[in-house]
């Protein structure tokens, strides 16, 4: 692969952190590395590689030098005021944050469901949500073969998908200090039916996120998806239950096959001894863990999925590195 610069805007926080630990343990090809944040985060250090790097104040002028790829995770306004900026100084931006995501001119992209959309890319390529990115690998080749018509999903979501605050209002409640920063409610012993604000629709904003996003991602704007989004007193990795109906029928053996062979998914289905997804497993991993494979009896084409990811690394920086390697390839 050809070595490129890169940048990491947001290198102090969650994900930004993350985005280094992936880019060193994949080797990523860089040249040179730039860390910005903001102007309370500038002068730290962080590492890659072995090597140590001070995180810059991040300014329009950040990207007057030689940059080809900027990773993005420091917030939807952060992203919406820097993130054209860079791409007008002829930087790729993949930006993690919600921002640009439904943008109609802008590719929402998993490098193993839709890696052809970066052909058409203008500076600006948009991260997906966490919780739509472990759903879409194994919904595509699904889809692909038995055309999907209906998609339910029930989610039960890690409290790093906050931030530091969700972390911190999670091991404080453990402690029996409920102190509620990023909830409305406390999170131990709680599962919370809300994620992100709710919508004039009864819906939330998370929700009407997997809705459309997965629409965008498989090109198919005529799927029915409806979702529920439940924060759960987990610190990483995000679990969901997907209900999927078919227009062509199907053995459930040839859907074993099927995902078992697919790119990015560890197929864990052994009930009989115990064996499915978990978030204790999938920590730390850059793969989709699907299990619980079992025909809907409900609907003449139904099927059920269990489907677990981590969050902070295939759920946000993990997937934008594979987006970053793509590129490359055709720079």
């Amino acid at each position: 692969m050809k070595k490129v610069n890169i940048a990491i805007v947001g290198a102090t926080g969650m994900v930004g952190r993350t985005f280094l630990k992936v880019l060193e343990e994949r080797d990523f090809p860089y040249e040179n590395l730039y860390a910005f944040a903001s102007l309370k985060s500038a002068g730290q250090k962080v590492m890659c590689k072995g090597m140590e790097y001070t995180v810059e104040e991040l300014r329009e002028d950040s990207f007057d030098r030689d940059i080809d790829i900027a990773l993005f995770s420091a917030g939807g306004d952060i992203s919406k005021k820097y993130a054209p900026i860079a791409a007008s100084k002829g930087v790729i931006v993949v930006d993690n944050s919600s921002a640009w995501r439904m943008e109609k001119d802008i590719p929402l992209v998993v490098p193993e469901v839709n890696p052809e959309d970066l052909k058409w890319h203008k500076g600006i390529i948009a991260n997906p949500n966490c919780s739509t990115i472990q759903a879409v690998v194994p919904l595509k080749p699904l889809h692909d073969k038995y055309k999907i018509k209906r998609i339910v999903y029930s989610t039960y979501q890690a409290v790093s998908g906050s931030g530091v605050k969700g972390v911190k209002d999670l091991e404080e409640g453990l402690k029996g200090n409920n102190i509620n920063k990023a909830y409305p409610h406390p999170i131990a012993n709680n599962c919370l039916p809300h994620i992100d604000v709710f919508l004039e629709n009864g819906y939330t904003k998370e929700e009407m996120k997997m809705i459309n996003e997965t629409k965008k991602i498989l090109g198919d704007y005529d799927l029915k998806i409806t979702a529920t989004t439940v924060r759960v007193p987990v610190f990483d990795c995000h679990s969901e239950c997907v209900n999927i109906e078919f227009e062509k029928s199907f053995e459930v053996k040839d859907i074993r096959d099927l995902l078992s062979n697919s790119p990015g998914i560890v197929l864990q289905d052994d009930p009989n001894n115990n064996i499915y997804p978990l978030a204790t497993n999938a920590k730390g991993t850059d793969l989709v863990y699907v299990g619980r494979i079992r025909r809907d009896y409900s609907v003449e084409n139904g099927l059920n999925l269990w489907v677990v990811a981590d969050n902070i690394r295939k759920g946000a920086a993990t997937n934008a590195v594979q987006i970053a390697e793509e590129l490359i390839k055709n720079l």
